[in-house]
């Protein structure tokens, strides 16, 4: 079986057609890429929804998308939703998700859609690790997905005493420790880094396992909240709304 290389974009990003023109120039065959993109809030309603789609398609330069996500749980998303469930029932769409739905969100929307999201891509990484989101997720089989897995840098993650230490018992960096855990928590992580040497440490994590006592050690980290994103803020929210990516 080939290798499935993972490319990730978004309306919001802007970065749709960069990446559409990064897949064509690659040479890499469709089958062998799994490409993620998103819906943005401002395009949160059926009609418009289907509309963001075709337009990310075309962006992209691609017959299909591998998985689509609501970006915020922001707009009527339920309607936008059931324009992507139809979308995945044709099969322009593989799999279909959501992004930044917290617990009681995330269960009134498994409660009323027909399609269960496949995945639900959070904010998880030791300092906010949301455990009760987690627990609801493999409830309702939903992959848990982690953006800022390494918190954006956040709390000399790379160098914090903790993961400095786990790491020198593996010959692993506080990087790949941290990795490491969400995945053994049963986390996908989608690490961001432009430097080539990063991203092979970023690989090199499946030679080792974490202990149960490192796990623990790790699990005393958490914050309980995040510090990066507030979505209970309502200027945020309003921010969000008024964030316009197309006129």
């Amino acid at each position: 079986m080939p290798a499935i290389t993972a490319v990730s974009a978004a309306a919001a990003y802007l970065n749709e057609e960069a990446v559409g023109a990064a897949i064509k120039k690659c040479g890499v065959p469709r089958e062998e890429l799994f490409i993620t993109t998103k819906l943005w809030v401002q395009d949160a309603s059926y009609e418009t929804a289907k509309a963001a789609f075709q337009t990310s398609l075309d962006k992209l330069g691609l017959s299909y998308i591998d998985l689509y996500l609501i970006h915020q749980p922001m707009g009527d998303y339920i309607g936008a939703y059931r324009a992507m469930e139809e979308l995945y029932k044709a099969g322009r769409i593989r799999a279909i998700g959501v992004c930044n739905f917290y617990p009681a969100p995330l269960a009134d929307f498994c409660e009323t859609v027909e399609v269960i999201p496949a995945v639900n891509q959070i904010e998880l990484h030791p300092f906010f690790q949301q455990e009760n989101a987690l627990a609801l997720m493999k409830e309702y089989r939903v992959v848990p997905e982690a953006w800022g897995p390494f918190a954006e840098g956040k709390h000399g993650i790379f160098t914090h005493p903790v993961l400095t230490a786990i790491g020198e018992k593996y010959g692993k960096t506080a990087a790949q420790v941290t990795l490491r855990w969400n995945v053994q928590r049963g986390v996908v992580v989608i690490p961001k880094s432009v430097h080539k040497d990063r991203m092979e440490q970023n690989f090199a994590i499946w030679d080792f396992a974490l202990s149960e006592d490192d796990m623990q050690k790790i699990a005393q980290l958490d914050l309980g909240h995040s510090e990066i994103v507030d979505h209970s803020d309502p200027a945020f929210v309003k921010m969000l709304h008024n964030m316009k990516i197309h006129g």
